[in-house]
Parts: C-alpha cells; structure tokens; sequence
C-alpha cells in the first residue's frame, strides 16, 4: 500500500546479482514445495530416505543442515556428501462447483536441486559445518482463465548457506549453532480476462508482471544428548527470516488490444519465513535405529500479503493489486518415523513415513498454493564402495489429500485434487 524507493530497489538487485551469480553453478532450478505451506523439508539423501525424520539419529555430513550438534558425534575426519535431487510435480486439477468455465489444471512442472553438506575434523572440541539447501520454494502455473486470476504463475525460490559450529561439551552432550544467509526471489503474474471474470468490466484484459528479490539472514540452534549410546534426543531451533523482496512491477488494463493504463515502477513485498522447532528421539537396537521427530513450524507470520508500488494505485484499474491479501495462516505440526537399518559393511537402508499437516485455512486456499494434509513416504540405500566412498540413492512419495473449499474468501468454490510430489535423489558421501 505505501510506496517503495527505486534507489534501494536498485543498490539491492547489484548485490542479489553478485550474491546469486556465486550460486550459478549449483542453483540449476527453482523448488517448488512438497511440505506443508511452502516449506521444502527434505535437503539430503538420508531425508529423502527417511521422510524428513533425519534430527536425532544423524551420522553423516548432512548433520550440518538438520542437527549441527551431531557432527560432535561423528568420525574424526572431513566429510562431504554432494547429492542431485530431481523434483516433479504432477498437475493438480481442480473443479469448480458452479460452472465447468472456472474449471482448470496447474502446469506439470520438475525441477533439479543440487545441494551440499560438509563436516570437518574437531579442533579442541569444536566442529565446523556447511550446507547449501533450498528449505522454502514455490511455483505454480495455471493456463485458463479463472485461475490465472491468482496465478498465471507464482513463484518462490529460496537458497541458504548455512554455516554452522558444534561444541561437543562432553561424550554425550553437544550444543551447535550456525546461520542462515537466505537469497529469496519472487516472481508473480496474474492475468484476468473478460469474460469469464465479468467483475473487470468494461476491461477485457488486466495484466501483472512483477518481480523481486532479497538477501536476509537468521540463525539456527542445536542441541543433541546421549543418555545412552544407544538413546539420543535432540532439539533444534530455526529462526524465521523477514525478506522484503524488491524489484519492478509492470502494470497493464485492455479494452480488446487497446492499452487505456499502464503503470511500469518499482515494487515490493514483505514475507516472513516462519521459524520450525524441532523435538527428536532415537533408540539403536543393534543395527536398527529407530527415529520419531516432531516438527512445528510458526507459519502464523504470514497473516498477509501486502504489495506495494512506487506510487498510489487507488482509483486506477489497478487499485486490486494494491489491496492485502489475506492469508490468517495457523502454525502447523509434522510428525516423521524413520527407520535405518545396517543390512552389511557395504549396505545401509532407510524407510521414512510422514504426517504433514497445511497451515492454511478453507477460506484463504487459493491456486497460487493449493496446500492440503499431506502423506510422505520414503526409502533410500547407500552403499560403501570403500572405507572413504559410499554411494547412495532415495525415493520420496508426497500424497496430498483431495481438498473441497465452499467458504473462501478467494472466490474459490470446488475441489482439489491429485497433485501431490515425487523426489530422486542420487548422491556421494566422500571422507578424508
């Protein structure tokens, strides 16, 4: 609603460019979210094999991203796993209940993330820890007309570089603690036609293209202990981020081909990346690890989205991109079992199933985030070519729920249905 400044917007984009052209040779895609909201909590070959429930019981390098305090716990040596996850998103069909004109289908869509988790060797009881993950995406694209309203197309993308320390303070208590340097960039079109949105009228055709980015940064804390080498428990704390996402927005109202006003400037958004705390558990009964997790993530930030422009849009055609958006978005639970089992020296299997509750409500569900309950499921093997190379690969299922909305806010009235994720993820775990 206020308007932004073009200098900051301008000093902005140089650094996001330098800080996004130092990740060009591991960010080959956007994500997309396959977790509750827009969350994106699967980041290494373990997590894809153990749905997420990858906190307490952690050995490897990705220990670095979901519990740093682990690394206290791990071989005396430098290690670095580098793994390839390939995403697809099936379409998601939706149909309407007043007429089959609102009817529509969201664009089937994959996506490659990259990513990368090391550990070092200790140094008077401190190690150090990296990871590049991309815990937030989105992106979603609607072709007919009334969904196109929301979300011609919606995007997302998010990338941290999480540095991190654990102190191992005895044999079996570690604290850790790192930080969260996030590059976010947004992209959203929307497009409405008349007909069949008669409400733009005499207009045919009302048009936005907007674009922005941001850096942000937060912190993580993390702590595990061992009442017994065989039992862990775990907690972790991942703050929230504030992005104020600036770039350009381009404006544009037709009657038939006819522009009758434009507005081409500056823009903005406010969006908070919600904060996750995380209790964990594991029991080894020999070669069999059992883990149950616990995830809450504080998505009650996002109560709105309010988009504002290098000048007052009110009384213009326009004047609808300029209003907040409601969202009123509730925290929400994750709740993840996972299973890892040493079958020899050279195998390690993992089975993983989780419960993954929205946090949105009926009445602000819209196409840009079509989010439901959802179900993960996953299973992965490693495999120790030597005592410095093992090679692995993980499978996620992620079944979304059919969802019906008959009280929204958005104008939405109808049924959702299929959607849902699959996630490969193909990677090596090096040491020395």
């Amino acid at each position: 609603m206020k308007k932004t400044s073009t200098a900051p917007a301008s000093s902005l984009r140089k650094r996001s460019l330098l800080f996004a052209s130092l990740l060009t040779c591991v960010f080959l895609g956007a994500p997309f979210a396959y977790g509750a909201g827009f969350q994106i909590p699967n980041q290494s070959l373990k997590a894809i094999g153990s749905a997420g429930a990858n906190i307490a019981y952690n050995t490897g390098p990705d220990a670095a991203y979901y519990n740093p305090a682990n690394m206290s716990f791990q071989s005396d040596n430098w290690a670095i796993e580098t793994s390839l996850t390939t995403l697809w998103l099936p379409e998601v069909n939706y149909q309407d209940n007043r007429t089959p004109a609102f009817d529509g289908s969201s664009d089937f869509e994959m996506f490659f993330l990259p990513q990368i988790h090391l550990v070092s060797k200790e140094y008077n009881n401190f190690r150090f820890g990296f990871a590049l993950t991309y815990p937030y995406g989105l992106a979603k694209s609607w072709d007919q007309p009334f969904p196109q309203v929301a979300a011609r197309h919606f995007s997302l993308d998010v990338v941290e570089a999480s540095p991190s320390f654990s102190y191992r303070v005895n044999d079996d208590l570690s604290l850790a603690v790192g930080v969260r340097a996030i590059y976010a960039k947004g992209e959203v079109r929307n497009t409405a036609i008349n007909p069949p949105i008669g409400d733009i009228a005499p207009l045919t055709t009302l048009d936005r293209d907007l674009d922005a980015d941001d850096i942000a940064f937060g912190y993580n804390l993390a702590m595990t202990f061992r009442p017994t080498p065989a039992w862990r428990l775990a907690a972790t704390y991942r703050s929230k981020v504030d992005l104020n996402l600036e770039g350009d927005a381009d404006l544009t109202a037709l009657v038939g081909q006819f522009p009758v006003a434009g507005y081409n400037g500056s823009a903005a958004l406010d969006l908070t990346l919600p904060a996750v705390f995380s209790l964990a558990t594991s029991y080894s009964f020999g070669d069999l690890t059992l883990e149950v997790a616990w995830n809450r993530t504080f998505w009650s930030d996002i109560d709105e989205l309010d988009f504002n422009y290098g000048q007052s849009l009110a009384g213009s055609p326009f004047q609808v991109f300029d209003e907040p958006v409601v969202k009123d978005w509730k925290d929400s639970d994750a709740l993840r079992f996972g299973l890892t089992y040493q079958l020899s020296e050279q195998f390690t299997t993992t089975l993983g199933f989780a419960i993954d509750n929205t946090p949105i409500p009926e009445r602000t569900v819209n196409f840009d985030l079509p989010d439901s309950d959802a179900y993960m499921y996953g299973l992965g093997v490693q495999y120790a070519a030597n005592d410095s190379l093992k090679l692995g690969v993980s499978y996620m299922y992620y079944h979304t729920t059919s969802r019906s909305v008959t009280s929204s806010s958005t104008g939405v009235d109808g049924t959702f249905d299929d959607g849902g994720a699959h996630a490969i993820t193909v990677g090596a775990i090096t040491s020395f």
